[in-house]
């Protein structure tokens, strides 16, 4: 191999493994998440001002990489990731069921990919789909996680 096709390839393998830690700003599906830690699980009901856009049954779930934080109510470490599972609630006089899967929304830790939004992504993805509705809009959803500062801009916190 000539000296020029070894420098080339050497810079190409630089340049290469420099770029692999591809910083993105899409947030995960989050694969598996039905065996994540369960946090908590609450019904919105129609007197309750969100129940147009969050009515229905809500469970939430956290990974591992951020469970520890949840349960010492620290800040998350980048790779957490919080599942917000919403169900149409089916109900009747005697019982509430859960009903169609509206939306499954999605909070991922990631400091460098979201530094406008104190690190968290935001997506949601459509009823049983991988369709993203968020598309990148983070700041959209961080609106309403603005004033959670001190449980690290969540909502939940863990019901023991």
């Amino acid at each position: 191999m000539n000296q020029f096709a070894t420098w080339a390839l050497g810079l190409f393998l630089v340049l290469g493994l420099s770029c692999s830690e591809k910083l993105t700003n899409e947030v995960p599906y989050p694969e598996g998440y039905r065996s994540w830690t369960h946090v908590k699980t609450l019904t919105l009901k129609e007197k309750h001002p969100l129940y147009a856009s969050f009515g229905g049954i809500h469970h939430v779930y956290v990974n591992p990489t951020g469970r520890d934080a949840l349960l010492s109510k620290s800040v998350y470490p980048d790779g957490s990731i919080l599942v917000f599972d919403l169900l149409e609630s089916d109900a009747n006089e005697e019982v509430a069921s859960e009903g169609k899967r509206k939306v499954l929304a999605v909070m991922y830790k990631n400091s460098k990919a979201f530094p406008e939004t104190k690190g968290w992504g935001f997506e949601g993805f459509k009823g049983n789909t991988k369709d993203r509705l968020v598309n990148g809009n983070h700041a959209s959803c961080f609106g309403c996680h603005a004033n959670q500062s001190a449980t690290d801009y969540t909502f939940s916190e863990y019901r023991e």
